[in-house]
């Protein structure tokens, strides 16, 4: 008898995780849905039910700064990112999405502190070198940002992005190579809407 007990309420707990992972896996799949169609406020209601079960969830943090990135609810977004991070302190997504928050806000020298803290873990990191380089260009510190965008270029000589960051640089500081560039850049890619709406100006 005392087996038999223990077995059922070894079946009942299965059960319980089972039925659990469901509503997880439900809830999300909502909220990526709305978030397909631009509806980031019920992409957030969706999750909050699971958010006032686990408050301090790596993925749930980190998915609530998303969508408060894409809502444009900034501090709410910096709110989650932070304790995304506290979640998992050795998680890059987190400081990589308050670095794009910063960026939208316009705190360049938020945004550039914390691609530094990144790059100092991961130095080639795609995204924290190009918002350290979007920072940096912000504020015109063109001579460092171009020492950054050549480091990334020896590893990625095609990548349109760092391409392109290189044309913002020589723009803004008249450079004789830009038109050579912006041929370069329209070989690669050549429908670049960056390009041909830079060459109109």
């Amino acid at each position: 008898m005392k087996f038999f007990t223990l077995f059922l309420l070894f079946v009942s707990l299965q059960l319980s995780a089972s039925s659990e992972y469901d509503n997880v896996k439900t809830q999300y799949a909502k909220s990526y849905d709305y978030e397909l169609s631009g509806q980031y406020k019920e992409a957030i209601k969706v999750l909050a039910p699971l958010y006032d079960k686990y408050p301090k969830g790596y993925t749930l943090n980190l998915r609530f700064g998303w969508l408060f990135y894409l809502n444009k609810s900034y501090a709410d977004a910096i709110k989650y990112y932070k304790k995304a991070s506290l979640s998992n302190s050795y998680a890059l997504d987190p400081r990589l999405g308050l670095t794009r928050v910063y960026l939208k806000m316009n705190s360049l020298e938020e945004a550039q502190t914390v691609a530094s803290e990144l790059l100092k873990i991961d130095y080639y990191n795609y995204y924290a070198n190009i918002y350290m380089i979007q920072a940096l260009n912000a504020q015109k510190k063109y001579d460092v940002s171009i020492e950054i965008i050549k480091k990334m270029l020896a590893l990625y000589p095609t990548d349109i992005s760092y391409l392109e960051l290189l044309a913002v640089v020589y723009k803004e500081t008249d450079s004789p190579y830009l038109k050579k560039l912006y041929e370069d850049i329209l070989i690669l890619d050549p429908n670049n809407v960056f390009v041909r709406s830079n060459k109109e100006e």
